[in-house]
């Protein structure tokens, strides 16, 4: 049998199609099983993971009676379950729709107080030089171990002392005051990755500071940014412990206005299912209308 001239040895020809001889074990089973076994994994945890979000809307869309006899799933061998007459008790709800509202109020301004102050002092730390400025920085990730716990009680005082206690104002100070400090330390080592070159050339066309910032690191920066900005809208939206301290009690957020349904009318479900699954849609939306921006975001994190 004649051999090819300069073929490796232990190794088929690649013209054969076949996989090479002396490859480990794991490889060669993903060659075998190729991509279809991880797509109907992928597909079957996402179904996993949607799984409580669908048992929830179909559970609003069944009666209480339905509810307290029977699973959610019995709607699919009973569609005539279904019923819009709870969505109709929840627009009927001041309560619960008022404080919708004041969670928009809350999460829209902190979340854009996050990113744009973020932003800022992550652009001062990566390329600004001044005095103290690794100092400050170390100052700002120490920041970010301190639970929040521990500040409840003295920002309390200092809020009634000031006014700003039970008032929509001191919840958007609060969650912007402990979102900065993962804001800086995200976007500022995002920002130092940026090659200086890009930098140096705006600045030669003769940008400013803040036409460099506007103009160049803003735009590289998106992904990040809108990593950001998803995290801390998750993360003010979906709060309680903030709000059962420091919000308005009369006009109270929506994971406080569904808690006191369920202390004042243990009961209320025809209300407290719509409810609960309006205010978790909402991040939902969120999160998948950007999803193509916090993906690259994450990913670019990974490379650097």
């Amino acid at each position: 049998m004649t051999t090819v001239e300069g073929a490796i040895p232990g190794e088929r020809r690649a013209g054969a199609g076949r996989v090479p001889a002396k490859q480990p074990l794991a490889t060669r089973i993903a060659a075998r099983t190729g991509g279809g076994v991880l797509r109907i994994f992928l597909v079957l945890v996402a179904l996993f993971w949607l799984m409580p979000s669908v048992g929830l809307l179909l559970s609003s869309l069944r009666s209480p009676q339905q509810i307290g006899e029977s699973g959610w799933w019995q709607v699919f061998s009973q569609p005539a379950q279904i019923t819009w007459d709870n969505y109709s008790q929840l627009l009927g709800n001041e309560k619960v729709m008022g404080s919708l509202l004041t969670t928009a109020a809350i999460t829209v301004p902190a979340t854009v107080l996050v990113v744009v102050i973020g932003s800022l002092a992550g652009y001062a730390f990566a390329w600004m030089d001044f005095p103290g400025r690794d100092g400050w920085f170390m100052a700002v990730v120490g920041l970010l171990v301190v639970p929040v716990q521990v500040a409840l009680i003295p920002v309390a005082k200092l809020f009634g002392a000031v006014g700003l206690f039970e008032t929509t104002a001191g919840v958007i100070l609060f969650h912007t005051a402990f979102g900065l400090p993962f804001a800086v330390f995200l976007l500022r080592n995002f920002f130092a990755e940026i090659p200086r070159e890009l930098l140096e050339a705006a600045r030669l066309d003769g940008a400013g500071e803040l036409r460099v910032f506007t103009r160049v690191v803003m735009p590289l920066g998106g992904p990040a940014i809108a990593s950001l900005g998803i995290f801390q809208f998750l993360w003010v939206w979906n709060d309680m412990l903030i709000a059962l301290i420091f919000a308005d009690s009369g006009n109270p957020p929506v994971t406080v206005a569904l808690q006191q349904e369920v202390r004042q009318f243990g009961n209320n479900i025809d209300v407290l299912a719509p409810g609960a699954f309006v205010s978790m849609v909402v991040p939902l939306i969120v999160f998948f209308a950007f999803q193509r921006q916090f993906v690259s975001g994450v990913m670019a994190g990974a490379v650097k």
